[in-house]
C-alpha cells in the first residue's frame, strides 16, 4: 500500500500527534527489546551502514552510490548491499545503472556473507541502520535541511524512525542543503564524536528545461525538495503532481500524464528514481533533472572511510 507522508510530521506536535502517541509508545517499546535482543553478528571486512532516522527522503541511495565509486577509484573493491522490499525496485534500479557491485539481498547477513564469499574488501549498506543484528564499523546517517527531524516524534507521530539519542551509535552525520549550526549543537550533545558534512545537488542538464514549461513529476519521499531545486536554477513549474515514495506507475498513468503536458503545452521533467520506474515502459521524449551530489570537505570524508581498511576484522 502506497500512502503520502502526512503533512503533521513536519509541523510542531499537532493534536493527531498527541492522539497517537499511545501507538507510539508502543513502536518505542518494540525497538528498546529488539536493540536489548538482538545478538550481534561481526564480519571479516569493514561494513558501512548509510542510513537514517528520518523515514525517506534523506538521499541514502545518492550517498552509497557516491560512496562505492569514490573507493572503487582508490583501488578498493566494495559492493552496495540493499535489503530487497517488494516496493523499492526504483532504487534497486537506480543503483544498478550506477554501480556494478550490487547485493540486494531478503536477510543483510547472509549478503553480507556473501560478499565476503565473493572476495569483497568491504560492504557498504543502503539503509540498515535500524537493523540491530549487523555490526557496522562506520555510520553515517543522513538528514536533508529542509525536514531535518520533522516534529522530532517516532513513528506514526512524527516521521522518526527511532529517537534522536540513537545518533550515539553514529560515527558521521550527512546534511543535504545550508549550515545549520542550531542543529550541529543540537546533535553534538548527543554524541561529541559525530563528524558533520554538508552536500547539495547541482543539476547537470538545466538547459534542456530552460523556458519551458514544466510540468514536474514527483513520487519520492519529500516530493518539494525536488520542486525547489527545480525553481532554485530558475525554471518554472505550472503544474505539479505528487505520488507516494516507491509508487508503482502503470504505463497507461504514464500515457495520459503525457497527455495531459501535451494538452496545456507542458514539458514533464521527473526525478532520476522515478524516470527508473518508467523507463521499461520505452517511451520516447521522457527526460529526468540529473543531478550530481557535491559534498563540502569531500577529501576529509573519503579518508575516514578508507581508514577503515586499515584495521584488522
Amino acid at each position: 500500500m502506497n500512502l503520502n507522508k502526512p503533512k503533521f510530521w513536519d509541523k510542531r506536535i499537532s493534536i493527531t500527534s498527541i492522539l497517537i502517541f499511545p501507538i507510539t509508545l508502543i513502536v518505542l517499546i518494540i525497538i528498546f527489546f529488539k536493540k536489548k535482543f538482538s545478538k550481534l553478528k561481526f564480519y571479516k571486512i569493514p561494513i558501512i551502514c548509510v542510513g537514517n532516522i528520518y523515514i525517506g527522503g534523506t538521499g541514502k541511495t545518492p550517498i552509497s552510490i557516491f560512496l562505492a565509486k569514490e573507493l572503487l577509484s582508490l583501488g578498493r573493491n566494495p559492493v552496495i548491499l540493499k535489503k530487497y522490499y517488494k516496493n523499492q525496485n526504483d532504487e534497486n534500479e537506480l543503483i544498478k545503472n550506477n554501480f556494478k557491485n550490487f547485493i540486494l539481498c531478503e536477510d543483510r547477513d547472509i549478503g553480507i556473507r556473501k560478499a565476503e564469499k565473493n572476495l569483497h574488501d568491504s560492504v557498504i549498506l543502503d539503509d540498515g541502520f535500524q537493523d540491530y543484528k549487523i555490526k557496522k564499523n562506520l555510520s553515517i546517517i543522513c538528514f536533508n535541511k529542509k525536514q531535518l527531524i520533522g516534529n522530532g516524534l517516532v513513528l506514526p507521530s512524527g516521521p522518526l524512525r527511532e529517537t534522536l539519542v540513537s545518533l550515539k551509535n553514529a560515527n558521521i552525520v550527512l546534511i543535504n542543503g545550508d549550515k545549520d549550526r542550531k542543529f550541529e549543537e543540537k546533535i553534538l550533545g548527543i554524541n561529541k564524536n559525530l563528524d558533520i558534512f554538508y552536500s547539495k545537488y547541482i543539476p547537470s542538464n538545466i538547459e534542456d528545461f530552460k523556458n519551458k514549461k514544466l510540468l514536474a513529476l514527483a513520487g519520492i519521499g519529500n516530493p518539494e525538495n525536488f520542486f525547489d531545486l527545480i525553481e532554485e536554477y530558475g525554471l518554472k513549474i505550472y503544474e505539479k503532481m505528487i505520488f507516494p515514495d516507491h509508487y508503482v506507475f502503470s504505463k497507461n498513468e504514464i500515457l495520459n500524464i503525457i497527455k495531459i503536458a501535451k494538452d496545456n503545452k507542458l514539458e514533464i521533467i521527473m526525478t532520476e528514481k522515478d524516470f527508473f520506474k518508467i523507463r521499461n515502459f520505452e517511451i520516447d521524449n521522457l527526460k529526468y533533472l540529473k543531478v550530481s551530489l557535491v559534498i563540502n570537505e569531500k577529501e576529509k570524508l573519503i579518508n575516514i572511510v578508507n581508514n577503515l581498511y586499515e584495521k584488522n576484522y
